[in-house]
């Protein structure tokens, strides 16, 4: 017996296709150093001797590194204080964000195609609605429920799934299986919640891996709503120590940089510990 032929003949090497994949990892090396450069940069700063105003050429690495920097933040102000307050708040903010963001995103994809398309216009113009037209009104509900000077505030938001944008994330992700499968589960007795749980979810990875990056961005790096509702210093977060630190010394760059490194370095591990799972292929195939 003669074997078949394969139906998929490997690709042979040209010019054109060496010369394309070159110049995408060239594009790709260039936009990473535009972003990797300024936080290089901001630590080579922050390890410079505290009085010194910023270099007038790039230096990348100082000649007598001062790492005692970093210990100087933590004597002048309870920054690890303020950088526990920023993890409970954050770890409390990205899991009940994806809960109520995956669950607004699962019901808008069941419901009927007229209440549909009104729910996605409602959430679209709540993403148009400034973000500072609602700082009045949040602040004086709020104040009336005597809750100025709580967390409360500050997690008021994941019932909106943290931004109406990850719950058009989710949305789009769950529409994207058919609705006889939903059926067919519900056929079967499965109700809308173990539905979301056993089959919408499972198909949802991805999206949940990007919106949990998002909405740990938004937690974390929140300056607005810490400042306008906390008043007690054993409640503040590091947004508000990195405003307090530049408040004290606004001449001392070492030190305020050295605050802006520690704001900037745990959104930064949690972006490389999962990249390798944004390129998966595997992974987000779900298998």
């Amino acid at each position: 017996m003669t074997k078949p032929e394969p139906t998929h003949r490997p690709r042979r090497w040209s010019w054109r296709r060496a010369g394309a994949s070159g110049l995408f990892h060239v594009a790709a090396i260039v936009i990473s150093l535009a972003f990797v450069l300024p936080l290089v940069w901001m630590v080579s700063v922050s390890l410079r001797k505290t009085g010194l105003t910023l270099p007038h050429t790039i230096q990348w690495l100082p000649q007598e590194p001062q790492w005692q920097n970093y210990l100087r933040l933590f004597q002048i102000l309870p920054m690890g204080r303020y950088f526990l307050n920023s993890l409970l708040i954050t770890a409390l903010g990205v899991p009940l964000s994806l809960l109520f963001g995956s669950w607004a995103g699962f019901a808008m994809s069941q419901v009927g195609k007229r209440a549909r398309r009104r729910l996605l216009a409602f959430t679209v113009i709540l993403m148009m609605v400034p973000t500072t037209a609602l700082w009045l009104a949040r602040f004086v509900m709020f104040a009336r429920l005597g809750q100025t000077n709580s967390y409360i505030p500050l997690l008021a938001p994941v019932l909106l799934g943290a931004s109406p944008l990850l719950v058009l994330l989710f949305y789009w992700n769950f529409r994207r299986i058919p609705l006889e499968t939903f059926e067919s589960a519900r056929l079967d007795g499965a109700t809308p919640l173990l539905s979301w749980w056993h089959i919408a979810l499972p198909q949802a990875r991805p999206t949940l891996a990007a919106a949990a990056m998002l909405a740990f961005i938004f937690f974390w790096n929140d300056f607005i709503t810490p400042l306008l509702y906390l008043r007690s210093q054993r409640l503040y977060t590091l947004s508000i120590g990195l405003m307090q630190l530049q408040e004290m010394d606004k001449t001392n760059w070492p030190l305020v940089l050295a605050a802006a490194a520690l704001v900037t370095l745990p959104p930064l591990l949690i972006f490389l510990a999962v990249q390798r799972k944004f390129l998966n292929e595997s992974w987000l195939s779900g298998k």
